[in-house]
């Protein structure tokens, strides 16, 4: 048997009937650039996050970097991310200008860690960026109150955590700007890049309306310093078609963690993953610690199993991120977690007879290392 860590195009077929019409008419209108079909999507995703206004754009990372410039960022500036995440966050703020300041995770959910955020805070501190990472929400009670004490403003990563929620609010309608990424394999992708921003204030909206687009809301007329960022129409008109069914597809991957984590319990060498209180989790990806992850991960890929590591090296070991002046010990938790971490094949078509065969090629890898 062979599982794909993600099945995109299982979930096409499931869509080819509506993808192929909405497709066409985009084509047939030639409206390829900030199409009617973006400006409708805007309204539904930012119905669906519970926000006021959603602006597309052209990928996650832009949704981040665009965020934060919209939020007054400006170089020197600094701006609190957890250690524990895709590049994409830290790179979306130096592009902005800003200073990536890190701070580890909790063990127990891999999500930043509020109680060390505190500490991170120096005079130049501009914002917190919590990540929603996996598809669970951060603590944003606590990163709220932080924020508020110290009268900082948040921009929340949520580019895992489509449809996620905490305290029954969702992610991306915590802070002054929620940023969204809609790459293929995320809970809600594109058939290509796309991003966007999630905000309830329209001066914030106006703002990314103008620096997706070049600075300009008036052909030539350019009145800040904008970039080329905007989410294409075909990829709008397909994220409609998609939207309709995310509710569903969440719902889906929830049911087969459950059915994971129940049969994993058999297996005390693994630690599976947790849902927190007041926490509606998405399952972006099902993340499991293991003895000699290497090993396993090794074994299962030879048995058709195409489980994968988030991440393996952490962002501040990585030589991008060298000039931060970040060592290895800096960020134990994270650090630990990287050598152990792995991600089992989920996604809404994902069968019972899948899941069994996974849990069953874990079962002899484990025995093998």
């Amino acid at each position: 048997m062979k599982i794909p860590l993600v099945d995109l195009k299982a979930q096409y077929l499931s869509l080819a009937e509506e993808i192929g019409p909405a497709v066409r008419s985009v084509f047939e209108s030639t409206s390829f650039i900030l199409g009617e079909d973006v400006t409708r999507f805007e309204n539904e995703f930012a119905a669906f996050c519970g926000t006021g206004f959603c602006v597309g754009v052209a990928n996650g990372t832009d949704a981040i970097q665009l965020a934060c410039r919209a939020a007054g960022i400006e170089p020197g500036d600094e701006v609190i991310v957890p250690a524990n995440t895709f590049v994409a966050t830290l790179l979306g703020v130096q592009q902005a200008g800003g200073r990536p300041v890190l701070v580890d995770c909790q063990e127990k959910d891999f999500l930043i860690d509020p109680d060390l955020i505190a500490q991170a805070i120096t005079p130049r501190t501009k914002a917190i960026m919590p990540v929603h990472l996996y598809g669970q929400c951060a603590n944003m009670e606590k990163i709220m109150a932080i924020a508020k004490a110290n009268h900082l403003q948040i921009i929340e990563d949520a580019a895992q955590a489509h449809g996620a929620s905490f305290q029954g609010r969702r992610a991306g309608n915590f802070g002054a700007l929620g940023c969204f990424s809609f790459y293929p394999g995320k809970n809600l992708g594109a058939y290509g890049d796309g991003g966007a921003c999630v905000t309830n204030s329209p001066e914030l909206s106006e703002k990314l309306k103008l620096l997706r687009n070049w600075g300009s809301v008036r052909k030539y007329h350019h009145d800040v310093f904008g970039i080329n960022s905007r989410l294409d129409t075909v990829q709008a008109a397909i994220l409609r078609i998609k939207l309709k069914r995310l509710e569903q597809w969440n719902s889906a991957r929830r049911q087969h963690a459950a059915s994971y984590s129940a049969r994993l319990r058999a297996l005390p060498q693994v630690k599976t993953p947790v849902t927190n209180p007041g926490c509606e989790h998405v399952f972006h990806l099902y993340v499991i610690r293991v003895p000699q992850r290497d090993r396993v991960l090794e074994q299962l890929n030879q048995n058709g199993v195409g489980a994968g590591i988030h991440y393996p090296i952490p962002t501040h070991l990585s030589p991008a991120f060298a000039p931060l002046g970040y060592r290895r010990g800096s960020f134990p938790v994270t650090e630990e977690l990287a050598g152990k971490i792995l991600s089992l094949p989920l996604y809404a078509e994902l069968t019972e007879e899948q899941i069994v065969y996974v849990v069953k090629q874990l079962e002899l890898a484990l025995t093998k290392v």
